[in-house]
This record gives structure tokens, C-alpha cells and sequence, in this order.
């Protein structure tokens, strides 16, 4: 009788930390054949009793698969992990985190040594990844033939965004939008630093919270329209002059509060800077153009 089975794309996980280990596992799980490595052997030791193979040398990972998936702690140490190994004919997908720049570098070094390359930018936690509720996924850029071939494969652990064919795309999508995050972060904690010190519930506050900066977000699409057509005065509702003359009172009452005013000034100082250029009559999104050299 013939085995109605599909065949899983054999993985090699170089790098066993949090985020390696989490990706190995759902590989794992999902059937695919798993060869690991990482420099402290020890912690291949649970994988292994799961059924991955430990490879005694990354050379040896990398011989035992076409798809060779690297998360280690920095750019360098992939170079340093990959030094002496035969990438010729491997693809090889770097899930590292890094910059743009190293992204496209490392991207040709790899197309150097005979390998195929896609970069990738890991949007989640480790506790996110193989939970497909959770809503993690990877940016991927570099070859479009290359994601597409291995999709269904990296869709295992987590939801896959193609960014584009430029190498840095992905690492360059992961910095803004979690730029991004910590602007918003900023934002929050100075905003739980005001009432800090007042008969205020900060368990009470947050869900106003929340509920302003979901109300917020929208207005990133207006920014991308302005950006896109030049326009930054059409249309505009709170136009720059107008704010920068409120933000004394933000600052007046960060002094009044006893809270440092330090997440704010830099901002505000954009913005005087830009009404100051005459972009009196726009909205927020010159500032955009002065953080541009």
C-alpha cells in the first residue's frame, strides 16, 4: 500500500538561544527533520531528546541541509559561526538581527561563497512563535525565487512578509516599526509619570490610555499620503503653529508634577525648528524632514 506522506524540508538551526530554540521546536513538531548546532552544545540537549540531530561543528550543520537558518546574537558572530563552512549551494536565511547596511553586506558576502541569501526581520517574542493566535511574523527580503520556494517552511513558526529583493529591507522594516514602539513607549511613560504621584488608579488610567492611542494610529496613513504627495498644509485641522504655541503648558505641567520633561523637549524642539523654517500653516509631518540628513 502506498504511504500517502509528504516529505518536510529538512531545517539546519544554527544558533540555540530563546529565539532559536523556539523556532527549532516548532520545525519539530511540524515533522520537518532538524539538524541543530549552537556554541554551547548544552543547550542542543533538550532538542535533541525531542529528535533533532546535534551536529558536533556548524560545518557539519550546514552539510546536513540545503535550508540553513541562522539566529545568532549579532552580525558578527554569524560571520565568525559561518567562517570555514561550505555554503556553496545553501540557502541560507539570516534571522539575525542587524542593520540595513549589514543586511545587503552579508547578503553578498553569502552570494560570494556560492550561497543563496534571504535576510529576515523576527517581529515577535519567543513565547509568540508556533502560537499562530498570537500573531507573530518574519519580514524576508532578497530573492523573491528563494522566499517563494521555502514559504511554506518558514510559515511554520510565524506568518512570513515578503519586504522586497533588497537585502536590507527587512532589517530596515523590523528598526522602524519597532522605532516606532519605543517612541509610543515614551509617550505612555511619561503620561503614567504625570499622575504618578496623585490619587490616580494607574490600572483605572491605562484603558484611556490605550483607547487615545488606538484613536491616534490612524493618523499615520494621513502622514504617508503627505509625504507621498509633497502636501503637508491641505487639509490640515491642529496646524504646526498652533501646537507649538500649546506646548508650554505640556511643559509647565511636567514641572508642576515634578516630572522631567526629557521624552517631550526633544520633539517640541522639532517643532519649533520647523514653524521657525515657516512651516507654520502644516501639520506634524515636516518634522519627518528635518530628522533626514
Amino acid at each position: 500500500m502506498a504511504q500517502n506522506t509528504v516529505e518536510k524540508t529538512p531545517v539546519t538551526m544554527l544558533g540555540l538561544g530563546a529565539m532559536g530554540t523556539a523556532l527549532a521546536r516548532t520545525w519539530l513538531a511540524a515533522g520537518h527533520p532538524l539538524t541543530v548546532w549552537n556554541r554551547t552544545p548544552a543547550r542542543a540537549a533538550a532538542l535533541a531528546a525531542e529528535g533533532a540531530r546535534v551536529a558536533d561543528s556548524a560545518a557539519e550543520a550546514v552539510a546536513a541541509s540545503t535550508l540553513v537558518v541562522v539566529c545568532l546574537v549579532d552580525d558578527t558572530s554569524v560571520g565568525e559561526v559561518l567562517d570555514g563552512t561550505d555554503l556553496a549551494g545553501r540557502d541560507l536565511v539570516n534571522l539575525t538581527t542587524s542593520t540595513p547596511a549589514q543586511a545587503r553586506a552579508r547578503a553578498e558576502w553569502a552570494h560570494e561563497r556560492g550561497a543563496r541569501h534571504l535576510d529576515g526581520g523576527i517581529m515577535a517574542v519567543p513565547s509568540m512563535i508556533g502560537v499562530p493566535q498570537a500573531g507573530a511574523y518574519v519580514f524576508y527580503s532578497g530573492s523573491r525565487e528563494l522566499f517563494e520556494r521555502h514559504q511554506e517552511t518558514l510559515s511554520v513558526p510565524a506568518g512570513t512578509t515578503y519586504a522586497g529583493a533588497d537585502a536590507g529591507f527587512a532589517a530596515l522594516y523590523d528598526v522602524a516599526l519597532l522605532s516606532a514602539m519605543y517612541g509610543m513607549f515614551a509617550g505612555a511613560a511619561h503620561a503614567f509619570a504625570l499622575i504618578r504621584k496623585e490619587d490616580i488608579d494607574p490600572a483605572a488610567f491605562a484603558p484611556l490610555l490605550a483607547d487615545w492611542l488606538v484613536a491616534m494610529a490612524p493618523a499615520v496613513h494621513q502622514t504617508a499620503a503627505r509625504l507621498r504627495s509633497g502636501d503637508y498644509t491641505t487639509g490640515v485641522v491642529s496646524h504646526l503653529a498652533m501646537q507649538v504655541a500649546g506646548t508650554p503648558t505640556f511643559l509647565s505641567t511636567s514641572e508642576q508634577q515634578g516630572v522631567s520633561p526629557e521624552l517631550l523637549v526633544p520633539y517640541f524642539e522639532l517643532m519649533r525648528r520647523r514653524l521657525a523654517e515657516g512651516g507654520g500653516e502644516e501639520d506634524l509631518t515636516g518634522v519627518i524632514d528635518l530628522l533626514v540628513h
